[in-house]
């Protein structure tokens, strides 16, 4: 009797997923990127739960490595579409938020909070405090009055009372939650952030993306232009979908199919000083009107604004709406 383990003498069959590691993977010469249809299937599998922990690692880190293509974005968005059971709910803005900020108080929320006030439809959705160091969308829900919905038709119903509503991802696409989740397993972010930010699972009339790195953003933008839809991509604020009023900001669009650019000046002449901490209750006070601070007016100003160009109102309009919603706006919080 011994203890050794029994020979192979039969080769055993490949795992059907094994090829999509292969393509990414086979060296310098020899890997390449999906194409959208390969995309799709991968990404398929990875939703029905076909593919091992093993290669769903080494998928996600070697495309990390490799740089997403619009292609795969477009591939990956489709198979995650083709699985959502969704009912119609008709939505003006779809406004992802993963990034989390550190560096300025998240301005963007009072922003969608005023739209919404005006008759935007506009759906939140994120993936949690996935980071540390960082102030998350999910952390400030209840102060400022925003609902959280944890199904499709409590958003229906938060966007029929109020034009606002947030949904976790976790509720609607586990799978891609548990896979952003892995970012503290590979320690790295996945491609799987970039394309939350792609989603639109309602199919909003238009949608709002961040893209922080440099060179991503028309990357998403191409990706979109592939599925039919309507966005805006911007190098936002801390990755968040907030314009930074202390730099030019560069507008990716696409609609009906054709790519569009615009550069938006600078709002200040000189750069704001970053805060010391991130305190929430000035989130409050400047929506009550009980401090003036220049930094964040103007970023707020200019998020509005920039949501009503995605909706077809030209810069200038889309500012003096901005203003107008903001000097109107229910200060009850």
């Amino acid at each position: 009797m011994n203890d050794f383990a029994p020979l192979l003498t039969q080769t055993p069959d490949e795992h059907p997923f094994a090829q999509f590691v292969r393509i990414l993977g086979k060296g310098k010469r020899g890997a390449r990127g999906l194409t959208q249809a390969e995309a799709r299937e991968a990404m398929g599998m990875l939703l029905d739960g076909k593919v091992e922990d093993t290669q769903l690692g080494a998928f996600l880190m070697l495309l990390r490595h490799k740089e997403e293509s619009p292609e795969e974005l477009a591939g990956f968005t489709q198979a995650l579409r083709e699985r959502l059971d969704v009912p119609a709910i008709r939505l003006d803005l779809d406004w992802p938020t993963y990034a989390g900020k550190k560096r300025h108080l998240p301005w963007y929320l009072l922003a969608a909070k005023c739209l919404a006030q005006n008759g935007v439809r506009i759906l939140l959705h994120g993936a949690g405090a996935h980071t540390a160091g960082r102030l998350y969308t999910e952390q400030l829900l209840e102060p400022l009055g925003i609902p959280l919905c944890r199904d499709w038709q409590a958003v229906a119903t938060a966007l029929d009372q109020g034009n606002l509503a947030f949904i976790p991802l976790v509720d609607w696409a586990p799978q891609l939650q548990r896979m952003i989740d892995l970012r503290n397993v590979l320690g790295l972010r996945s491609p799987i952030h970039s394309l939350a930010r792609q989603l639109n699972p309602l199919g909003a009339r238009c949608g709002l993306q961040s893209i922080f790195h440099p060179g991503y953003q028309a990357v998403h933008r191409e990706a979109a232009s592939l599925l039919g839809d309507n966005v805006i991509v911007i190098k936002g604020d801390g990755g968040e979908i907030e314009i930074n009023p202390d730099a030019i900001s560069h507008l990716y669009g696409t609609r009906d199919g054709i790519a569009w650019d615009e550069e938006w000046p600078a709002l200040s002449a000189q750069r704001h000083v970053k805060p010391a901490s991130l305190e929430p209750e000035h989130l409050k006070a400047l929506w009550r009107g009980e401090v003036e601070d220049s930094y964040p007016q103007l970023a707020l100003l200019a998020t509005m604004a920039l949501a009503l160009r995605g909706l077809g109102t030209p810069r200038e309009q889309a500012f003096e709406l901005a203003q107008q919603y903001w000097d109107a706006r229910d200060r009850s919080i």
